[in-house]
């Protein structure tokens, strides 16, 4: 069985993608300016993601997998999840994402069944449960990236709501229900109450945003672009309130950062490499047009301070980037012309190019990534070189060495 093919993700064309980004990566044309959201690389249901081997033949990365998963997958990820437990994505965040959470693995499982058991089709728009995992993640930054991630620590949280005078209302609240109080009161008022607090805060800091008067680190700035974004007539979406409950993080190019189950968060603007457990569990909390559950929503939130960790850019050939989950493990090469090395996969992995060009070769077969062929499988008993024709950088999605060793 041939241990080392191209791989072929799924693009998938979400309103709020980007459309230059991801067809310069996979040298698409895209002449209809369409969305390119997110580049999908695995096994989950939701990804076509196709192997293409040495004889011309393609398929389903997931078809290839279930064919041998023993022999693919190796026997602990055999063993403890069955399947390859991650999704590789790259993302190009052009208009903001929705406030979301994610379930623990536990909960996920039984919200889960819960819905098979009252009959909502997986794919029904008002369906929160589209699988029985959890959904830990973990970004790198392609370019300047802005989130949303976790609320903010209690001082700077009581200064925004007495700096923002239409966000004085909750400041009672804060002080003696805590975080969990505050965001049940952000999440429930009624929607005329919605309007009235924030219609005054919108009139006053639009006109900044359009003279290009506030900063990306405000939150006047975000939430500015949120109203232009998502307001519909007679509904002002409720998320401008998490813009300025939850802190705003700048990652520079080659930074990272890791979100863990029930830490709120949201995507602001820019481009990314992300890996997470092969799950597509989202609960939204606002900023979008898709299905909102509050009370799914409450009952996954971490209602607590959340101090950023930013994971920073070191130099060196090789990056670890650490994740607290078994599910997954991303690493990165920073390549110079001419520079090799040798990797021996323990389970199935899948590399990704995201700058120049590299050659990949096993006993079986050899491939080259670059611009429009970014992605490659590998499996256990392969020893792969790798062989930099220019200065390049590859990211290489595993599982942790600790799991595989057991």
């Amino acid at each position: 069985m041939q241990k080392l093919a191209l791989l072929e993700g799924e693009v998938k064309h979400y309103d709020w993608g980007g459309v230059t980004f991801i067809p310069s990566l996979l040298q698409v044309e895209n002449p209809q300016m369409k969305p390119f959201a997110e580049y999908w690389m695995g096994v989950h249901p939701a990804a076509k993601c196709r192997l293409l081997l040495d004889k011309g033949d393609n398929v389903l990365l997931r078809d290839f997998i279930n064919a041998d998963p023993e022999a693919l997958l190796g026997p602990a990820v055999k063993r403890s999840f069955g399947q390859m437990p991650y999704l590789l994505k790259v993302l190009d965040v052009k208009d903001m994402l929705s406030i979301q959470v994610h379930p623990s693995k536990t909960q996920a499982a039984l919200d889960f069944e819960t819905e098979n058991q009252k009959g909502v089709p997986l794919n029904a728009p008002d369906r929160n449960y589209k699988d029985a995992n959890h959904k830990p993640e973990l970004m790198v930054a392609l370019s300047p990236f802005y989130l949303l991630h976790g609320f903010k620590p209690e001082k700077k949280l009581v200064q925004t709501l007495e700096a923002v005078p239409e966000l004085h209302v909750f400041l009672p609240v804060f002080k003696e229900e805590g975080y969990k109080g505050l965001y049940k009161m952000a999440m429930e008022l009624p929607q005329e109450e919605v309007n009235e607090l924030l219609q005054p805060l919108i009139n006053r800091i639009i006109p900044l945003y359009l003279q290009e008067k506030l900063d990306k680190v405000s939150e006047d700035f975000w939430a500015a672009r949120a109203a232009q974004t998502f307001i519909q007539p007679g509904s002002i979406d409720r998320g401008i309130f998490s813009i300025y409950f939850f802190n705003i993080v700048h990652l520079k190019t080659g930074e990272a950062i890791f979100q863990d189950a029930g830490v709120p968060h949201a995507y602001l603007e820019g481009y990314n490499v992300e890996i997470m457990a092969s799950s597509d569990n989202v609960l939204r909390g606002g900023l979008t047009a898709k299905h909102i559950d509050t009370a799914e929503l409450l009952k996954h939130t971490k209602c607590e301070a959340t101090h950023p960790q930013v994971i920073s850019n070191t130099k060196g050939k090789e990056r670890v980037y650490p994740a607290p989950v078994p599910d997954f493990e991303l690493r990165s090469y920073d390549l110079k012309t001419g520079d090799e090395i040798t990797l021996q996969p323990s389970t199935a992995e899948i590399f990704l190019l995201t700058d120049g060009e590299v050659e990949l070769s096993a006993a079986d077969s050899r491939v080259v990534l670059k611009s429009g062929t970014i992605a490659a499988a590998a499996f256990p008993g392969a020893v792969i070189k790798v062989l930099a024709g220019a200065s390049s950088r590859l990211f290489r999605a595993t599982v942790p060495v600790e799991l595989i060793n057991i």
